[in-house]
């Protein structure tokens, strides 16, 4: 704060104190306030007279001492004088002595400084000799670091190369020892080149790992699948002896305590030996410098690579070298092994979203690569031995906790294509059959011909499920250990069943039922029974083959029912046959019906149709149910004798004459005959009432009978009430001219007449 000025009210007290100060400096002291008072109160003229006024007085003491007391003054002159030049003369007595002490005062500086300057050096040199054996041992710290690294000890080296800094080199750098500080700092900045040289030395030692584990990861595969195998075999073992263990698939828990005295570690073992120390010293060396999530990367990216190297552009499904489906899949196995190996050992390392993404992009790549050479494959049993390979596969990887469910669905896709496989080869097979058979019975002489037979069918009941090898049995191989899907395979084989029965079968015999040859149509009608029996004991053998895993209930197939339709269709084709035959040869019937003289004998055509009823039941129906057979007889013989009827009553007849109607009586009474030889004739007999009791009424005495209700019921309850009259009119008793045939009719016609009444 600044000094406030005084205000003074008279000047000449301020000037006393002023003249009276001891020194300059006091002088001033005293003299500025004043003077800053004067200037800034406007009193400047009134000290500058208070100081004229006080050099006024002074003046005139000193006159007035001069005056009175001159001798006093004159004499302390005088001693001045002689005080002066004493003291002149003891100034040189110093100055000289001034100089002398100089010179010797030089001197001793100069052995001062020699003294000074030697024990300066002395220090010097302790003090560079102990930054000597400081910069020694940093030096030896950094070459034990740096032999460390030489010896792959990266993680001694790091932590050789930690403890310089913590004990050396930041002490120095911090405390600023100059003599030690610029090697100290020369070798601070070198440390992150040192840690960057481990990094990359543990980084390559990883990728020769690395390497080697891609290299060895078909190996390991391999052992896997080998071990997943044994424990398959083993699970098989143990459920023939126990049909409980049966129900228990291989990585259920059941199996897996079971297989617990069987320790095989596939990572470490005879054969194979998974040494994970470089991962876990480079992991731990990238921790130490801070580098983890660098690491983490990098690895990642790695294995990414070495992923895209382990799949190849194509796989063969047909043979066992490197590029097979078998060696993908091991080698996928191994690389999946040693991922799930990695995550359990060094959680922080991988992930499993990483595993996961890895294991995913493989098992699609697998399936493309499978999908792509199953387009050239038209063997079912190639897909077979694929999907074993697949089985394998999956139980090995289900084992180790990965996800199978996109395989699973390949195995649907995969079964769809094998039913759809088998049930061509089948269809193909049967259709070179059907354009081979010439639908003739086969005849089996011998019991070793019937065996031979019997080896080779389809259809074998009496066999158990498991011996079978036949289209059912081929889809039941699908389902052997890994298939997720056991209703799949039911409902597909039931339906490729039914689809194959009903249009490659059953359309099969239908379509050939066009045939003009009744043999062929009477086989097709034997194998249409077969197949009808054999689809009722298929859906049976369907029951007892289902899937454990499968609903229960009944099953039937559409082809049944399709069999015993057409069934029916082709036993009216057979009655077309024959009766398209019996129309043949009853229009070859040549009968004289206005004929002079009775026959002899039987017309050729009525002993050529008989003899063919016979020779068709005995050979050609031979091999029909007999509930079929009799029905056959019994609309051919129907049919038979509508023909036969229907002769006398063609409008190109026009009389019948008692030999003509003995001609039509011998023929019918021929047919009756063999009828009544037949096994069921007298059933079949029935066929023929109505042209039996028609020829009686043609031979009959009195013919107005007919028309008397009563005794038509009786007598002729048979013949149309139509046809009777006809053929009545028809008829003539004269043998020997037309006059008499008029005549008859005549009175045929009054008779007529007066009966029903018409003009």
């Amino acid at each position: 704060m600044p000094r406030r000025v005084q205000n003074y009210d008279d000047y000449s007290s301020a000037v006393q104190q002023i003249i009276l100060s001891t020194s300059d400096a006091e002088f001033l002291d005293q003299l500025i306030p004043v003077l800053k008072d004067a200037t800034a109160t406007g009193r400047a003229l009134t000290l500058t007279q208070n100081l004229s006024q006080y050099a006024e007085d002074r003046e005139t003491e000193i006159e007035r001492i001069g005056l009175t007391k001159h001798e006093e003054f004159l004499g302390s002159v005088n001693h001045l004088q002689n005080v002066r030049e004493r003291t002149v003369a003891l100034t040189a007595d110093i100055l000289e002595l001034n100089q002398s002490i100089q010179a010797s005062t030089e001197k001793l500086a100069q052995q001062k400084q020699a003294l000074v300057n030697t024990r300066a050096v002395r220090e010097n040199i302790s003090d560079v000799s102990d930054a000597l054996k400081e910069s020694l041992k940093i030096l030896h710290a950094v070459n034990n670091a740096h032999e460390l690294i030489r010896k792959k000890g990266y993680y001694a080296a790091l932590k050789s190369l930690e403890d310089l800094q913590n004990e050396f080199l930041i002490p120095i750098i911090q405390n600023n020892y100059a003599t030690q500080h610029q090697l100290a700092n020369l070798i601070q900045k070198s440390i992150p080149a040192s840690q960057k040289t481990i990094s990359e030395a543990v980084m390559t030692d990883l990728n020769t790992w690395l390497f080697r584990i891609r290299e060895t990861s078909q190996f390991l595969g391999e052992v896997a699948f080998y071990h997943t195998e044994m424990r398959r075999t083993r699970q098989r073992e143990r459920a023939e002896k126990d049909e409980f263990l049966s129900k228990f698939k291989l990585n259920s828990a059941i199996e897996l305590v079971f297989d617990e005295s069987e320790d095989f570690d596939v990572l470490d073992n005879e054969e194979l030996k998974v040494d994970f120390t470089p991962l876990f010293e480079a992991l731990h060396i990238h921790e130490a410098l801070g580098q983890s999530d660098k690491f983490r990367s990098e690895y990642a990216a790695t294995r990414r690579r070495q992923k895209e190297l382990l799949l190849p552009g194509s796989v063969s499904l047909t043979t066992d070298d490197e590029s097979s489906l078998s060696s993908l899949l091991e080698g996928i196995a191994g690389f999946a092994i040693i991922e799930k190996a990695t995550m359990r050992q060094v959680p922080q390392l991988r992930t499993a979203i990483d595993v996961e993404e890895l294991w995913d992009s493989m098992c699609s790549t697998a399936i493309s690569l499978t999908n792509k050479a199953l387009s050239d494959i038209n063997d079912a049993q190639v897909l077979l031995n694929t999907k074993g390979r697949i089985d394998l596969f999956i139980l090995t990887m289900e084992g180790w906790g990965y996800s199978v469910s996109r395989l699973d669905e390949f195995l649907v896709e995969l079964f769809d294509r094998y039913a759809g496989m088998l049930k061509k080869r089948f269809s193909d097979d049967f259709q070179e059959i059907v354009s081979t058979d010439d639908y003739m019975p086969m005849a089996i002489n011998t019991k070793e011909e019937y065996e031979k037979v019997a080896n080779v069918s389809w259809f074998t009941p009496d066999k158990p499920i498991e011996e079978l090898t036949n289209f059912l049995n081929q889809f039941y191989f699908f389902s052997d250990d890994h298939f997720q899907h056991p209703n799949k395979i039911d409902d597909t084989l039931r339906k490729s069943l039914d689809e194959l029965l009903t249009e490659k079968v059953c359309q099969s015999l239908v379509e050939r039922l066009s045939s003009q040859y009744l043999g062929q149509i009477v086989q097709i009608l034997i194998n249409l029974e077969h197949f009808e029996i054999a689809c009722q004991e298929l859906e049976q053998l369907l029951i007892r083959a289902r899937s454990s895993g499968s609903a229960g209930g009944p099953l039937t197939l559409v082809a049944t029912e399709q069999f015993r339709e057409n069934k029916k269709t082709a036993e009216k084709r057979i009655f077309e046959l024959v009766n398209s035959k019996i129309d043949d040869l009853v229009e070859t019937a040549e009968y004289d019906w206005t004929a002079y003289n009775k026959p002899t004998e039987p017309s050729n055509y009525m002993q050529t149709l008989t003899r063919y009823l016979s020779n068709i039941m005995n050979s050609t129906l031979l091999g029909l149910p007999r509930e079929i057979k009799e029905l056959i007889y019994f609309d051919a013989l129907s049919h038979a004798a509508n023909k036969i009827l229907a002769l006398p009553l063609s409008p190109d007849v026009k009389k019948i004459n008692p030999n003509g109607v003995a001609a039509l009586a011998m023929d019918v009474q021929h047919l009756t005959t063999f009828v009544d030889g037949l096994e069921n004739g007298f059933m079949l007999r029935s066929n023929l009432d109505e042209l039996e009791q028609t020829i009686q009424l043609l031979q009959s005495d009195n013919t107005d009978e007919f028309f008397d209700i009563s005794t038509r019921n009786k007598k002729y309850g048979r013949v149309d009430a139509m046809t009777g009259p006809t053929l009545l009119e028809k008829l003539t008793q004269q043998v020997s001219g037309p006059a008499q045939a008029a005549q008859r009719f005549a009175n045929f016609s009054s008779n007529l007449s007066s009966r029903f009444g018409t003009k």
